[in-house]
């Protein structure tokens, strides 16, 4: 067969070739990740491997599709409306911003950017965690206008990360209570913890506290807090080392619960 046209694209992070016939229908893709050629027509498998001859590399696996694991269908029964994967690191706040933009101000700059800065840079250094067998999800909308600003789902377990913004300043945290630069100390481990204790009512499944520095000048921690992690930003891969309390099956089941919007509707 003549015509066919492999055009590449990008999938969960991945990179697929896909072999298209000329009317445009997909009749194969390469993962490149897996090394596997997923065909959905045996009959063409001669004329799709010598399309895709020149990006084969090494030894691949030729055959039909895997059938979707419960998790895969899982999230293929999600509306996109109620599928909270997609979500980029400070979701709500890029959306209140853009429906809702201030003036520029150097007296006094609108703390929600810098606060999507934050989510931002921790969410990027989430994100790379990813190819550990980490999932994250951002900006996960809780009843009464509340926020999990991250939720990453890996080997370690389940963690609940709320982001500060820090850029430059010192941070000193002595249980509850968290000091930023000459600001007056707030009690925000308990509203960390907060978020864990809900998240984890949600899934029904231990959820881990973390508060998570973006960019300080220095770190201080009076006494080790009760339960919660304190990361900076550049620190966070160390979750990523964490391991043997969930299988991979598990991590899949919890991610496609988690993001399902309904799952958090009664926190």
């Amino acid at each position: 067969m003549s015509g066919l046209r492999v055009i590449p694209a990008w999938r969960q992070g991945h990179e697929r070739l896909y072999v298209c016939l000329t009317d445009g229908r997909n009749i194969a893709w390469y993962d490149r990740e897996s090394s596997r050629v997923n065909l959905l027509s045996e009959d063409l498998r001669g004329d799709v491997l010598e399309a895709l001859g020149p990006f084969l590399t090494g030894r691949v696996t030729v055959g039909p599709p895997p059938v979707p694991t419960p998790a895969e269908l899982a999230r293929l029964a999600l509306h996109p409306d109620d599928d909270l994967a997609p979500n980029r690191p400070g979701e709500a706040l890029q959306v209140a911003l853009d429906r809702d933009p201030t003036a520029p101000s150097r007296l006094r700059p609108d703390p929600r950017r810098r606060a999507l800065t934050a989510e931002q840079a921790v969410g990027g250094a989430l994100d790379a965690l990813e190819g550990a067998g980490w999932h994250t999800l951002h900006s996960i909308p809780l009843p009464g206008g509340d926020r999990v600003h991250h939720l990453v789902i890996g080997p370690g377990g389940l963690f609940a990360v709320h982001t500060l913004y820090a850029r430059k300043q010192r941070v000193v945290v002595a249980d509850p209570m968290v000091s930023l630069g000459r600001r007056e100390s707030r009690p925000m481990l308990r509203r960390v913890r907060s978020d864990a204790d809900r998240a984890s009512y949600a899934l029904t499944a231990e959820v881990h506290p973390v508060l998570a520095l973006a960019g300080p000048a220095d770190l201080t921690v009076t006494v080790a807090p009760r339960e919660v992690r304190v990361l900076q930003d550049t620190d966070l891969s160390e979750l990523a080392r964490l391991g043997g309390v969930l299988k991979p099956a598990d991590v899949e089941a919890l991610h496609a619960v988690a993001r399902d919007r309904h799952t958090w509707g009664r926190v």
